[in-house]
């Protein structure tokens, strides 16, 4: 019996210029065309048919190369549909000198491997070389369909959402099954587990394994996340896996530092739930915080920086030059430096009736995973910060209403102008301002809140499933009592907030001032929102990461 010979995989490209077409294909050819099957099209539309047919046949697309200017479809329209059908495919597109900006735009929406100016004459400079590292990567490319986790759980069962949001945030690719919604799949998939559905949730590994009501480390360790490091001293220990955590970790990586991350939940932090970033610089059409988190979690790994999930730090000390962190389970760490960069956590709402409905209907954050269960129905935010605007957004699009409940009498003072413009443009958005939630009900789930107006104290009782948090910004420095100055709502005090009339804290006992980003304690710096008056954006958080950074060089080198 004859074996059948694989088909080639396809190099396709698109351009409405058909002398372009011609040339370009031409090349390719002469290059590559004994080992992948050259595609050409003049359309976007023509290629994404051509993209279909390939994918009918099983076959595969290595490349994809999009002219941005054609008509009916640019290019990065093209490239952004076409994801969908090949998403391991290299991208590339192929712009004029004019259109760098689309070359921009294409690297935040479809991830854009590179892009070409055109003329790329010569090709053995200017096409082939480029070609030739993006081959390389897609072959060495794992292809084959992910296996995906598993979840089988109750709606409205508070760790049944926490081990989905620990999956969301993780980026760990899983699939929900409610046993609330009559899913078939999760009657078979608790039987093949032996359970009856009186211990929730479980979880399913990509093996085959299953695992009843399992602890976030345990999931972990069973989901492929590191929760155990390879050694036990560093040169920085970085705790707290945010946005100036993941800035700390890349910059101490990539300055030759040992570096490890150790993060209690999962990297990220606040900013790691925001549908949409719109602010951060180099991000014109915005980024999601998923997105710009994992992104800086492989830049990290590039690195060789260690990334530890479900770790959490209680105690802090010095022993000798070493600086040593404490975990809750009696182990320790030690390294020459230690960043802090815990972040800051929502207050939870002080309010009648809502205390035992966490995880049931009331969420502290963005909870994004529960955006599509939201469908037709109101949802209630309470916050008038940007994490609260970015999340209303996002909920609008799913839900038949989003209102939006803010203490103060605007929302000009504490959200960026951007946001309050585009929440203006929404429909389906309502702002109440001078409203706070007093009260609230439900059995299984929330079913109604007591809000309160506080221009006049009337109070009004309104049907709800859906209440999302974003108010105060609580840090969890609790652990550092007796160890760091901390000012009095518990943020960390550094640099010139330690010096007072020129003169080094109580205890220092170095004979310099404390560097910007240090603590009481030398060596043990700061970063971020923990940060006594610190500006609570990205950008400023991912800056104090880098600054720390240096600010250890300096340290390492007076030591």
């Amino acid at each position: 019996m004859t074996t059948p010979v694989p088909a080639r995989p396809s190099i396709l490209t698109v351009d409405d210029d058909p002398g372009v077409s011609r040339a370009i294909a031409r090349d390719l050819r002469r290059q590559y065309g004994e080992s992948y099957r050259i595609v050409r099209a003049e359309s976007g539309p023509h290629a994404l048919e051509a993209l279909r047919e390939i994918k009918m046949r099983g076959e595969e697309v290595a490349a994809l190369l999009a002219d941005h200017r054609m008509p009916q479809m640019t290019g990065v329209e093209f490239l952004e549909a076409a994801m969908d059908l090949f998403p391991v495919a290299r991208r590339v597109l192929l712009t004029a000198y004019a259109d760098t900006d689309a070359a921009i735009r294409a690297i935040n929406v479809v991830d854009l491997d590179h892009y070409l100016l055109k003329p790329w004459d010569p090709p053995q400079e200017k096409l082939y070389p480029v070609l030739d590292r993006l081959l390389a990567d897609w072959c060495a490319t794992d292809r084959r369909p992910p296996r995906q986790v598993r979840v089988v759980g109750h709606r409205w069962s508070p760790r049944s959402y926490e081990v989905r949001d620990f999956l969301a945030r993780n980026s760990v690719p899983f699939r929900w099954h409610a046993l609330d919604d009559t899913d078939a799949e999760a009657a078979r998939l608790l039987t093949a587990a032996g359970q009856d559905g009186t211990r929730l949730p479980v979880v399913v590994t990509a093996e085959g394994e299953a695992l009843v009501g399992p602890s976030d480390a345990e999931l972990a360790a069973k989901v492929g996340l590191s929760t155990r490091p390879s050694t036990d001293f560093y040169d920085l220990i970085v705790v707290g896996g945010g946005p100036a955590g993941l800035g700390a970790a890349v910059y101490g990586g990539s300055e030759g530092l040992r570096t490890v991350l150790v993060e209690r939940r999962a990297t990220g932090g606040q900013a790691g739930t925001s549908s949409r970033i719109e602010n951060y610089l180099g991000f014109p059409e915005g980024v999601s915080g998923e997105q710009l988190t994992e992104r800086a979690r492989r830049q990290a790994l590039k690195f060789d920086v260690e990334l530890l999930t479900t770790r959490d730090v209680v105690g802090l000390e010095p022993r000798g030059a070493a600086r040593v962190v404490r975990f809750d389970d009696g182990t320790e760490l030690a390294a020459h430096t230690v960043i802090l960069a815990t972040g800051v956590s929502y207050r939870m709402l002080d309010a009648p009736g809502l205390g035992g409905l966490t995880g049931r209907g009331v969420y502290y954050g963005a909870a994004t995973t529960e955006g599509p269960h939201c469908a037709g129905q109101d949802v209630y935010l309470v916050g008038g910060a940007n994490s609260a605007g970015q999340a209303a957004l996002y909920f609008a699009a799913h839900a038949r209403r989003v209102v939006l409940l803010v203490r103060g009498d605007s929302l000009e003072r504490t959200m960026s102008h951007y946001l309050v413009q585009q929440l203006a443009d929404v429909p389906n958005i309502e702002v109440l301002t001078c409203t706070e939630v007093v009260g609230g009900s439900g059995g299984d789930h929330l079913e109604s809140l007591v809000l309160r107006d506080n221009r006049t104290g009337g109070k009004t009782s309104v049907r709800a499933s859906w209440l999302f948090a974003f108010i105060g910004a609580a840090p969890r420095t609790d652990w550092l009592e007796g160890t760091l100055a901390r000012d009095e709502r518990g943020f960390v005090l550094a640099g010139p907030d330690l010096v007072a009339d020129g003169r080094a804290p109580a205890g220092w006992d170095l004979d310099r001032l404390p560097y910007h980003l240090e603590t009481s304690l030398p060596g043990v710096f700061v970063a971020g929102d923990v940060r006594a008056a610190s500006v609570k954006r990205v950008a400023s958080a991912v800056g104090e990461g880098a600054m720390a950074v240096s600010l250890v060089h300096r340290y390492l080198e007076r030591s």
